[in-house]
């Protein structure tokens, strides 16, 4: 495995890149509610063909957005997806068309929690409908029908963009050539619903949240996301959400018992753990960028999507044309490689054209947006095979 502590990358292929959006008049949620406007972010990479048949749609993860590659103007680092993005990348921007879009319910951009109520001229919060995967998918869906693809040569993506990929197979198999789902599942465990649960308790806990209207006011309209933020909360649920990303093996090697006696600054203090600094400093960056009530709204989302039974997926996909290939990771305790092969032993009793492979990483779970050589070689080479039709 690569070294954490390898140089970051310091120039992009893909350049200096702009978020869009997406404006349109409404979206029915699978609750029955109609959320109304609705705006989605999203950035493009590469050239889409003239027969439009080599687009590729990334879906991120839960706090993920749609800043997948390149730089924005400003930025010190590229987007979350940069290593296998661009010319000769496993996402070859001189042969695709690479799409990726910020789902709704989210705080970067698309419209969620944080967002303006048109209907009283303050953040939504609470008030927001309940959002699922299908929702995000039929958004993402219109999206495509806006840039005018028809049929996605490929959707990828790990984590919660995993559970958007078996979405789009199984709501609209006839767009989607290729499915590339990543450590993923087709439905949270109870140990995985646990561990959202805790990071929701911390939120709504928290007596700075006050029931989801921390920033109702007119000035909080105008300050940054972290200015009015249940910050302890927030920061202990992702925290919580730190620990199940990472392997025993990743964080021993990273922190192991190494005790910090200096702040950042060089003052001495009381000794705490690396790896408590580590901590907490995931959680006071992530209050900065991200809505305490768009986590609760994710969270659920993830907690209730269920695509079905087995027998009633295999039932669904049988007869389905779209080539999967499913990855998994070693290490991965959230969402192990056991639920991954759930889903290859699904499609293969549907016969579907599924290829599996579980890469050997011991980072964890967040592995899949770790630099590597074998996700992108496999990714790269399932994708080349598809389109030279072998």
């Amino acid at each position: 495995m690569n070294d954490d502590k390898r140089e970051p990358i310091k120039e992009s292929p893909n350049g200096i890149v702009e978020t869009r959006y997406y404006d349109f008049d409404s979206l029915t949620l699978e609750s029955g509610e109609m959320l109304s406007p609705v705006k989605l972010a999203y950035e493009t990479y590469g050239s889409l063909n003239e027969a439009k048949d080599n687009a590729i749609l990334l879906c991120h993860a839960l706090s993920g957005d749609a800043h997948a590659a390149g730089y924005h103007t400003g930025d010190k680092k590229p987007g979350w997806w940069e290593f296998i993005i661009g010319p000769g990348r496993a996402f070859d921007t001189n042969k695709y068309f690479v799409v990726c879009s910020n789902v709704i319910g989210s705080c970067n951009g698309s419209t969620g929690p944080a967002s303006i109520n048109p209907k009283t001229g303050k953040k939504y919060g609470m008030d927001f409908p309940a959002v699922s995967i299908r929702d995000m998918v039929n958004a993402q869906a219109k999206l495509m029908d806006y840039l005018g693809i028809d049929r996605l040569f490929s959707v990828a993506g790990g984590s919660m963009g995993g559970m958007q990929v078996l979405e789009w197979a199984y709501s609209y198999p006839e767009r989607v050539k290729t499915a590339i789902p990543i450590a993923t599942t087709f439905r949270h465990s109870a140990q995985q619903i646990a561990f959202n649960v805790l990071g929701r308790i911390a939120i709504q806990d928290d007596p700075a949240w006050k029931k989801g209207e921390y920033s109702e006011s007119e000035a909080a309209l105008l300050r940054p996301i972290g200015a009015l933020q249940p910050a302890s909360g927030l920061g202990l649920a992702r925290m919580i959400g730190h620990i199940t990303y990472m392997s025993d093996e990743a964080m021993e090697r990273k922190f192991g018992r190494e005790v910090r006696k200096l702040d950042s600054s060089g003052k001495p203090i009381d000794s705490v753990f690396e790896v408590e600094s580590f901590l907490r400093h995931q959680g006071v960056t992530f209050v900065k960028r991200f809505d305490a009530n768009t986590y609760i709204y994710i969270t659920k989302a993830l907690d209730n999507f269920n695509l079905g039974s087995n027998q009633e997926l295999t039932e669904h996909f049988t007869g389905s044309r779209t080539k999967f290939l499913v990855i998994s990771y070693s290490h991965d305790w959230i969402y192990p490689a056991k639920q991954s092969k759930e889903i290859v032993k699904v499609l293969k009793y549907s016969w579907a054209d599924v290829t599996y492979c579980e890469i050997l990483q011991d980072y964890g779970h967040d592995a899949f947006l770790i630099e590597h050589a074998e996700q992108g070689v496999l990714v790269s080479n399932f994708l080349e095979n598809v389109r030279k039709g072998e």
